[in-house]
């Protein structure tokens, strides 16, 4: 049977989520790390649904950071293989349900299969409005920072059209609100070069749990802890 939740007092608009804990996860039961992989791609489908019931409007999940090409050449692989399973998988249930796929980050290294796959998943949802799902696939916050400063360059602008909001609308989420809330799993605090433009006034959370592990119960205390929060974005009540 479902928990019941209490309603919450506050939820936000945007959500974003550091998928952290699938190697850990796996490694826990003495399987490979792909496998923690793939089990966390099975729960984030479980969070999407959350989310709707919830109330939250945009979703951002750090899928595959820039730095994570680093990683052992048969993990990066492995993720490269399980991404285009999910997006095979998983696009016509999202569009079905309303969801919008968009994915925020360079396309430099994806195989061309994948990046085609995505590039179809982002057309075929792109008239949703249910929620909103930002993929951060090789994504890096610095890098998405320095595109933007070039575009700037190249569009021409003076120095003093060089805004806040000139280089919010030209980085990959342009249009959408900053995010609220950032969750972090499997407990470690830092930001990882995640949204570090849009984050600059969010709430932070970190929970123990790893990712594959973190489910509607665990988000439900995110938001409740959100709720809680007085947020002055430095100015004093």
């Amino acid at each position: 049977m479902d928990t019941k939740f209490e309603p919450l007092a506050h939820v936000p608009t945007h959500v974003a989520i550091i998928m952290d804990g699938n190697g850990r996860w796996a490694k826990a039961r003495g399987l490979p790390r792909v496998a923690g992989h793939r089990a966390g791609t099975e729960n984030l489908r479980r969070i999407l649904e959350a989310c709707v019931e919830f109330g939250v409007k945009i979703l951002t999940i750090y899928a595959f950071s820039t730095e994570n090409w680093g990683r052992p050449e048969d993990e990066v692989q492995g993720l490269m293989r399980i991404f285009a399973e999910v997006i095979d998988r998983e696009t016509k249930t999202l569009h079905q349900k309303g969801v919008r796929i968009q994915h925020v980050g360079g396309t430099e290294g994806m195989p061309a299969r994948l990046l085609e796959k995505t590039r179809q998943a982002v057309e075929v949802t792109k008239g949703n409005d249910r929620l909103i799902l930002n993929v951060a696939f090789n994504y890096g916050g610095r890098a998405e920072i320095v595109q933007a400063v070039r575009r700037i360059i190249a569009e021409g602008l003076a120095p003093e059209q060089v805004t806040e909001e000139a280089i919010s609308a030209r980085l990959y989420t342009a249009g959408q609100p900053d995010p609220d809330l950032v969750i972090r799993t499997a407990g470690e605090m830092r930001l990882s070069n995640f949204l570090i433009w849009q984050s600059a006034y969010a709430e932070y959370y970190s929970t123990p749990a790893f990712w594959p592990d973190f489910d509607k119960a665990e988000l439900y205390k995110a938001l409740w802890a959100f709720a809680q929060r007085d947020r002055r974005y430095g100015l004093v009540k």
